[in-house]
Protein backbone atom coordinates (compact mmCIF):
# COMPACT_ATOMS: atom_id res chain seq x y z
CA UNK A 1 0.00 0.00 0.00
CA UNK A 2 2.77 2.41 0.95
CA UNK A 3 4.62 1.54 -2.26
CA UNK A 4 1.50 2.28 -4.35
CA UNK A 5 1.07 5.66 -2.65
CA UNK A 6 4.77 6.45 -3.24
CA UNK A 7 4.47 5.59 -6.95
CA UNK A 8 1.31 7.66 -7.26
CA UNK A 9 2.99 10.68 -5.64
CA UNK A 10 5.99 10.26 -7.95
CA UNK A 11 3.77 10.27 -11.04
CA UNK A 12 1.81 13.25 -9.71
CA UNK A 13 5.00 15.26 -9.21
CA UNK A 14 6.26 14.22 -12.64
CA UNK A 15 3.05 15.37 -14.34
CA UNK A 16 3.10 18.67 -12.44
CA UNK A 17 6.74 19.29 -13.43
CA UNK A 18 5.91 18.62 -17.08
CA UNK A 19 2.93 20.99 -16.94
CA UNK A 20 5.05 23.77 -15.44
CA UNK A 21 7.85 23.13 -17.95
CA UNK A 22 5.41 23.28 -20.89
CA UNK A 23 3.84 26.49 -19.58
CA UNK A 24 7.29 28.08 -19.34
CA UNK A 25 8.40 26.82 -22.76
CA UNK A 26 5.13 27.64 -24.58
CA UNK A 27 5.93 31.36 -25.26
CA UNK A 28 9.32 30.36 -26.69
CA UNK A 29 7.72 27.70 -28.90
CA UNK A 30 5.04 30.17 -30.04
CA UNK A 31 7.72 32.72 -30.95
CA UNK A 32 9.68 30.14 -32.95
CA UNK A 33 6.60 28.97 -34.84
CA UNK A 34 5.46 32.55 -35.52
CA UNK A 35 8.84 33.32 -37.08
CA UNK A 36 7.97 30.84 -39.86
CA UNK A 37 4.60 32.50 -40.61
CA UNK A 38 3.80 35.26 -43.06
CA UNK A 39 2.79 38.62 -41.59
CA UNK A 40 -0.81 37.89 -42.55
CA UNK A 41 -0.79 34.49 -40.85
CA UNK A 42 0.85 35.97 -37.75
CA UNK A 43 -2.15 38.23 -37.04
CA UNK A 44 -4.90 35.73 -37.82
CA UNK A 45 -7.74 35.54 -35.32
CA UNK A 46 -8.26 33.01 -33.98
CA UNK A 47 -4.51 32.42 -34.22
CA UNK A 48 -3.12 29.33 -35.90
CA UNK A 49 -0.66 27.41 -33.74
CA UNK A 50 1.26 25.92 -36.65
CA UNK A 51 2.07 28.14 -39.65
CA UNK A 52 -0.50 27.63 -42.45
CA UNK A 53 2.24 28.55 -44.93
CA UNK A 54 5.81 27.85 -43.79
CA UNK A 55 8.32 30.45 -44.94
CA UNK A 56 11.92 31.52 -44.32
CA UNK A 57 11.29 34.99 -45.73
CA UNK A 58 11.31 36.64 -42.30
CA UNK A 59 14.81 35.41 -41.52
CA UNK A 60 16.22 36.60 -44.84
CA UNK A 61 14.55 40.01 -44.46
CA UNK A 62 15.81 40.38 -40.90
CA UNK A 63 19.37 39.61 -41.99
CA UNK A 64 19.16 41.95 -45.01
CA UNK A 65 17.78 44.79 -42.88
CA UNK A 66 20.15 44.36 -39.93
CA UNK A 67 23.58 42.80 -39.63
CA UNK A 68 22.75 39.92 -37.32
CA UNK A 69 26.31 38.69 -37.04
CA UNK A 70 27.55 42.11 -35.92
CA UNK A 71 24.99 42.16 -33.10
CA UNK A 72 25.82 38.55 -32.28
CA UNK A 73 29.52 39.39 -32.03
CA UNK A 74 28.73 42.34 -29.76
CA UNK A 75 26.64 40.10 -27.48
CA UNK A 76 29.41 37.50 -27.27
CA UNK A 77 32.03 40.14 -26.42
CA UNK A 78 29.83 41.88 -23.85
CA UNK A 79 28.56 38.70 -22.14
CA UNK A 80 31.95 36.97 -22.20
CA UNK A 81 33.92 40.06 -21.18
CA UNK A 82 31.60 41.00 -18.31
CA UNK A 83 31.70 37.40 -17.04
CA UNK A 84 35.50 37.26 -17.13
CA UNK A 85 35.85 40.62 -15.36
CA UNK A 86 33.27 39.63 -12.74
CA UNK A 87 35.15 36.39 -11.98
CA UNK A 88 38.49 38.20 -11.70
CA UNK A 89 37.00 40.47 -9.03
CA UNK A 90 34.60 38.01 -7.39
CA UNK A 91 36.96 35.08 -6.81
CA UNK A 92 39.34 36.90 -4.40
CA UNK A 93 36.42 38.77 -2.82
CA UNK A 94 34.46 35.55 -2.18
CA UNK A 95 37.62 33.79 -0.98
CA UNK A 96 38.29 36.56 1.53
CA UNK A 97 34.75 36.56 2.92
CA UNK A 98 34.50 32.75 2.99
CA UNK A 99 37.83 31.94 4.65
CA UNK A 100 38.79 35.18 6.43
CA UNK A 101 35.44 36.55 7.59
CA UNK A 102 35.01 39.51 9.89
CA UNK A 103 32.04 40.59 11.95
CA UNK A 104 31.01 42.86 9.02
CA UNK A 105 31.14 40.15 6.35
CA UNK A 106 27.42 39.33 6.43
CA UNK A 107 26.57 43.05 6.43
CA UNK A 108 28.72 43.57 3.34
CA UNK A 109 27.07 40.63 1.58
CA UNK A 110 23.60 41.94 2.38
CA UNK A 111 24.57 45.44 1.23
CA UNK A 112 25.84 44.07 -2.09
CA UNK A 113 22.64 42.09 -2.57
CA UNK A 114 20.51 45.12 -1.72
CA UNK A 115 21.96 46.99 -4.70
CA UNK A 116 20.12 44.51 -6.96
CA UNK A 117 16.82 45.68 -5.46
CA UNK A 118 17.31 49.26 -6.63
CA UNK A 119 15.39 50.18 -9.82
CA UNK A 120 17.88 50.61 -12.65
CA UNK A 121 16.07 53.68 -13.94
CA UNK A 122 16.87 55.43 -10.64
CA UNK A 123 20.57 55.62 -11.55
CA UNK A 124 20.23 55.91 -15.32
CA UNK A 125 20.89 59.66 -15.50
CA UNK A 126 24.11 59.76 -13.41
CA UNK A 127 25.51 56.66 -15.14
CA UNK A 128 24.62 58.09 -18.55
CA UNK A 129 26.42 61.35 -17.73
CA UNK A 130 29.47 59.47 -16.37
CA UNK A 131 29.65 57.35 -19.50
CA UNK A 132 29.25 60.44 -21.68
CA UNK A 133 32.13 62.25 -19.94
CA UNK A 134 34.33 59.14 -20.20
CA UNK A 135 33.40 58.55 -23.87
CA UNK A 136 32.00 55.12 -23.03
CA UNK A 137 28.60 55.55 -24.67
CA UNK A 138 27.92 53.08 -27.47
CA UNK A 139 31.13 51.16 -26.81
CA UNK A 140 31.70 47.50 -26.08
CA UNK A 141 33.96 48.42 -23.17
CA UNK A 142 31.30 50.57 -21.55
CA UNK A 143 28.60 47.91 -21.78
CA UNK A 144 31.02 45.25 -20.54
CA UNK A 145 31.80 47.34 -17.45
CA UNK A 146 28.19 48.20 -16.59
CA UNK A 147 26.95 44.61 -17.00
CA UNK A 148 29.86 43.36 -14.93
CA UNK A 149 28.96 45.79 -12.15
CA UNK A 150 25.24 45.00 -12.06
CA UNK A 151 25.84 41.23 -11.98
CA UNK A 152 28.85 41.29 -9.64
CA UNK A 153 26.80 40.99 -6.39
CA UNK A 154 25.17 37.77 -7.62
CA UNK A 155 28.51 36.35 -8.76
CA UNK A 156 30.15 37.09 -5.40
CA UNK A 157 27.20 35.62 -3.49
CA UNK A 158 27.23 32.40 -5.52
CA UNK A 159 31.00 31.94 -5.27
CA UNK A 160 30.89 32.73 -1.56
CA UNK A 161 28.27 29.99 -1.09
CA UNK A 162 30.34 27.47 -3.06
CA UNK A 163 33.60 28.35 -1.29
CA UNK A 164 31.96 27.89 2.11
CA UNK A 165 31.35 24.23 1.21
CA UNK A 166 35.10 23.60 0.80
CA UNK A 167 36.73 22.25 4.00
CA UNK A 168 39.04 24.81 5.59
CA UNK A 169 41.40 22.01 6.65
CA UNK A 170 42.47 21.51 3.04
CA UNK A 171 43.52 25.13 2.70
CA UNK A 172 45.26 25.07 6.07
CA UNK A 173 47.24 22.00 4.98
CA UNK A 174 48.16 23.84 1.82
CA UNK A 175 49.46 26.79 3.84
CA UNK A 176 51.44 24.50 6.13
CA UNK A 177 53.17 23.08 3.05
CA UNK A 178 54.37 26.61 2.29
CA UNK A 179 52.00 27.58 -0.53
CA UNK A 180 51.65 31.32 -1.05
CA UNK A 181 48.24 32.94 -1.41
CA UNK A 182 47.97 32.91 -5.20
CA UNK A 183 49.00 29.24 -5.37
CA UNK A 184 46.41 28.40 -2.74
CA UNK A 185 43.70 29.99 -4.85
CA UNK A 186 44.85 28.82 -8.29
CA UNK A 187 46.00 25.26 -7.52
CA UNK A 188 43.71 24.26 -4.65
CA UNK A 189 40.61 26.43 -4.33
CA UNK A 190 39.65 26.89 -7.99
CA UNK A 191 40.00 23.21 -9.05
CA UNK A 192 37.83 22.14 -6.11
CA UNK A 193 35.17 24.73 -6.95
CA UNK A 194 35.03 24.10 -10.72
CA UNK A 195 31.33 23.03 -10.73
CA UNK A 196 30.29 26.12 -8.79
CA UNK A 197 32.42 28.45 -10.89
CA UNK A 198 31.06 26.92 -14.11
CA UNK A 199 27.43 27.37 -13.04
CA UNK A 200 28.19 30.93 -11.94
CA UNK A 201 29.74 31.69 -15.33
CA UNK A 202 26.75 30.25 -17.17
CA UNK A 203 24.28 32.24 -15.08
CA UNK A 204 26.24 35.46 -15.56
CA UNK A 205 26.46 34.90 -19.33
CA UNK A 206 22.69 34.37 -19.50
CA UNK A 207 21.98 37.49 -17.44
CA UNK A 208 24.34 39.60 -19.55
CA UNK A 209 23.01 38.16 -22.82
CA UNK A 210 19.40 38.97 -21.87
CA UNK A 211 20.04 42.42 -20.41
CA UNK A 212 17.92 44.97 -22.30
CA UNK A 213 17.58 48.11 -20.16
CA UNK A 214 21.22 49.20 -20.16
CA UNK A 215 21.94 48.02 -23.70
CA UNK A 216 19.05 50.06 -25.09
CA UNK A 217 19.91 53.19 -23.12
CA UNK A 218 23.70 53.20 -23.48
CA UNK A 219 24.08 52.14 -27.12
CA UNK A 220 23.04 53.43 -30.52
CA UNK A 221 24.43 51.32 -33.34
CA UNK A 222 28.13 50.62 -32.91
CA UNK A 223 27.98 48.38 -29.83
CA UNK A 224 24.33 47.31 -29.99
CA UNK A 225 23.90 43.64 -28.95
CA UNK A 226 21.08 41.27 -29.85
CA UNK A 227 18.64 42.81 -27.37
CA UNK A 228 18.84 46.08 -29.32
CA UNK A 229 18.58 44.02 -32.52
CA UNK A 230 15.18 42.72 -31.34
CA UNK A 231 13.96 46.15 -30.22
CA UNK A 232 14.63 47.61 -33.67
CA UNK A 233 11.58 45.73 -34.99
CA UNK A 234 9.23 47.74 -32.82
CA UNK A 235 8.48 50.88 -34.83
CA UNK A 236 5.92 53.74 -34.85
CA UNK A 237 4.34 52.13 -37.92
CA UNK A 238 3.39 49.09 -35.83
CA UNK A 239 4.69 45.70 -34.85
CA UNK A 240 5.67 43.26 -37.55
CA UNK A 241 4.97 40.13 -35.53
CA UNK A 242 6.52 37.60 -37.89
CA UNK A 243 9.74 39.57 -38.37
CA UNK A 244 9.88 40.42 -34.66
CA UNK A 245 9.53 36.71 -33.87
CA UNK A 246 12.25 35.85 -36.39
CA UNK A 247 14.60 38.39 -34.82
CA UNK A 248 13.78 37.06 -31.34
CA UNK A 249 14.38 33.48 -32.44
CA UNK A 250 17.76 34.40 -33.92
CA UNK A 251 18.68 36.24 -30.70
CA UNK A 252 17.67 33.53 -28.22
CA UNK A 253 18.86 30.52 -30.23
CA UNK A 254 22.55 30.76 -29.18
CA UNK A 255 21.80 31.09 -25.47
CA UNK A 256 19.18 28.31 -25.62
CA UNK A 257 21.72 25.98 -27.23
CA UNK A 258 24.33 26.95 -24.63
CA UNK A 259 21.90 26.22 -21.82
CA UNK A 260 20.84 22.94 -23.39
CA UNK A 261 24.36 21.59 -23.83
CA UNK A 262 25.49 22.92 -20.42
CA UNK A 263 22.49 21.82 -18.36
CA UNK A 264 24.35 18.93 -16.71
CA UNK A 265 27.18 21.22 -15.62
CA UNK A 266 24.69 23.85 -14.49
CA UNK A 267 22.72 21.41 -12.35
CA UNK A 268 25.95 19.96 -10.96
CA UNK A 269 27.11 23.43 -9.98
CA UNK A 270 23.79 24.44 -8.43
CA UNK A 271 23.84 21.29 -6.25
CA UNK A 272 27.55 21.60 -5.44
CA UNK A 273 28.07 20.79 -1.77
CA UNK A 274 24.44 19.80 -1.22
CA UNK A 275 25.32 16.21 -0.30
CA UNK A 276 28.07 15.55 2.21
Amino acid sequence: MARAVSVQKKWTYTVLVWIVALLIFFPILWTILTSFKTEGDAILFPPAFFPPHWTLENFTEVQSRSDYFKHFFNSVVIAGGSTLLALIIAVPAAWSMAFSPTRRTKDILMWMLSTKMMPAVGVLVPIYLIFKNLNLLDTLGGLTIILMLINLPIVIWMLYTYFKEIPVDILEACRMDGAVLWKEIVYVLLPMAVPGIASTMLLNIILAWNEAFWTLNLTAAGAAPLTAFIASYSSPEGLFWAKLSAASTMAIAPILLLGWFSQRQLVRGLTFGAVK
